[in-house]
């Protein structure tokens, strides 16, 4: 694993500090709460983000169990959920203009995933690839088609890095085993903003995180295009990276402030539905939260600890603003959105945010 850089150039957010080690945990919950809704009356006081936009990048099989934390019920075992790749343009605090990609996901890397590699030898390469997984385009080419260039971009980052393959993203120094030459990096000047935990994470998994993290995915990657951070960071006008821990140790959500409010991009769930139930049309899932007196249902295929996620996506929805589409909704966006296919039926997403679009992307 490469010793990485600190983030010496984020800025911490002083309203979240601590409020993860408050005890009682029903303390806790309401303390993140209180910071959220603090923060969010500094963020947007700030300005909005010059412009972003969001490609869809592949569909990849997941679990349906997984992905309502067993609550959705339906015959396929299985739903398709869409990757998707944000470019987010936004003035630095140094007055500069900067460029993120956010979730840059190589599919070919993910494919190489535990759960992934297994689940192609269970069903065949026919099903994995023609019948549960859909490409639309390739990160490394979403730039360049837009009138961009890849040179440009300052920061890349994940909310966490399962299925991801660093390599084939940031670089390395040494060949990729079955490969000739080592991989050059897709964005050669940006850097890696990755939570400081979820870097541990996958240095040493536990078999409980295992089948997610891919084997290796960090060897090789130049130390100098890591930086790590810890807690929650900004990155500059109207840009946030917030610790939400729970779905993984290391996971961070994205939050925007934009003409339309405030947008956060997310894999805590993968539907509007799991943060707000209440409103699920999906069969199973408003039951289950009614039941147990929930006000989400996360996404879980790892709950390396789901009350922490519980209150991450708590976080999430005090922060987000309502959706102008229609504004029973927030505007939270899943990094990797539950697809709305038939063969998936019942278990479709209630509603779909399909994206986002704001202000231009410029050279």
């Amino acid at each position: 694993m490469a010793t990485t850089r600190t983030a010496t150039a984020l800025r911490p957010i002083p309203e979240f500090e601590g409020v993860h080690d408050i005890w009682p945990r029903g303390a806790r919950l309401t303390a993140v709460r209180e910071a959220a809704v603090r923060y969010k009356k500094r963020f947007t006081r700030q300005g909005q983000v010059t412009g972003v936009r969001s490609f869809d990048i592949a569909a990849a099989p997941y679990p349906t169990k997984f992905a309502f934390h067993g609550a959705a019920i339906g015959p396929n075992p299985f739903v398709s959920i869409v990757n998707r790749m944000l470019v987010v343009q936004f003035e630095g605090f140094d007055g500069r203009r900067k460029m993120l990609v956010w979730e840059p996901t190589v599919a070919a890397g993910s494919a190489t995933a535990p759960f992934y590699a297994q689940l192609e030898r269970m069903v065949g390469k026919f099903l994995s690839h023609k019948v549960f997984t859909r490409y639309y385009r390739d990160p490394d080419a979403v730039l360049p088609d837009s009138g961009l260039r890849p040179e440009d971009v300052d920061y890349v980052s994940f909310d966490h890095l399962h299925v991801q393959d660093v390599r084939m993203i940031m670089g390395s120094d040494t060949p990729i085993p079955g490969e000739r030459e080592p991989r050059k990096p897709l964005f050669p000047n940006a850097r890696l903003l990755v939570h400081r935990r979820e870097l541990g994470t996958f240095e040493s998994p536990h078999p409980m995180q295992w089948a997610w993290y891919v084997d290796g995915g960090m060897d090789g990657v130049p130390d100098n295009r890591v930086t790590a951070f810890e807690g929650d960071v900004e990155l500059g006008v109207g840009v946030s990276l917030l610790w939400t821990p729970g779905h993984t140790d290391g996971n961070h959500s994205l939050v925007l402030n934009t003409p339309d409010g405030v947008w956060v991009s997310s894999e805590n769930g993968v539907s509007a539905d799991n943060w707000q139930p209440e409103l699920s049309r999906i069969p199973g899932v408003r039951n289950h939260a009614r039941f147990y007196g929930r006000e989400i249902v996360p996404n879980a295929n790892t709950l390396e600890d789901s009350l922490d996620q519980y209150d991450s996506m708590v976080k999430e929805k005090t922060l987000a603003d309502p959706s102008r589409r229609d504004p029973r909704w927030l505007q939270i966006l899943p990094s990797s959105e539950l697809a709305p296919w038939k063969r998936q039926w019942p278990v479709l997403p209630t509603l779909r945010h399909g994206g986002i679009d704001y202000g231009t992307l410029t050279r």
